[in-house]
């Protein structure tokens, strides 16, 4: 996948990503991101949107690195996350920054998004926000390991 960032995909970048995904969507839908759990709502309208209209991820590819960015921000608002470089000898192709959670438990929220323009529905952001702030929560490759 190519993007085209500015500024590049870094963990210490992502809170700024959030926020012009933030701006973006006020301006272009009027949709009040607000930080909280109950806004990952939103971003999942606003991603089965573009499904409904047909985008790929390649077609939106920075517009949901950023939506990611900002689930991620919840994470770390939320659940004491912080952003960190994904490590690259177990995921080579995956997106480059993960929020890691207390107890070394890595989250993929910018993988999330991705899943839902993919799969749709079977692929809920809300459900894996939930799991990655349940103790214990359960292993898979778009929530925490």
């Amino acid at each position: 996948m190519q993007l085209h960032l500015n500024p590049p995909l870094e963990p210490a970048d992502a809170p700024r990503h959030a926020a012009a995904i933030v701006a973006a969507a006020a301006d272009i839908s009027g949709a009040e991101l607000d930080y909280s759990p109950e806004s990952i709502c939103l971003v999942e309208d606003i991603v089965d949107g573009f499904r409904a209209e047909g985008v790929t991820g390649e077609d939106m590819a920075e517009s949901l690195v950023a939506f990611g960015c900002y689930v991620g921000e919840i994470l770390t608002r939320h659940n004491g996350g912080a952003w960190r470089h994904a490590p690259t000898a177990t995921r080579p192709e995956a997106v480059p920054i993960v929020v890691e959670l207390p107890g070394a438990r890595e989250c993929h929220p910018i993988d999330w998004v991705f899943g839902r323009l993919e799969f749709g529905t079977d692929v809920s952001i809300r459900d894996l926000y939930t799991a990655a702030g349940a103790e214990g929560g359960f292993p898979d490759e778009r929530t925490c390991e």
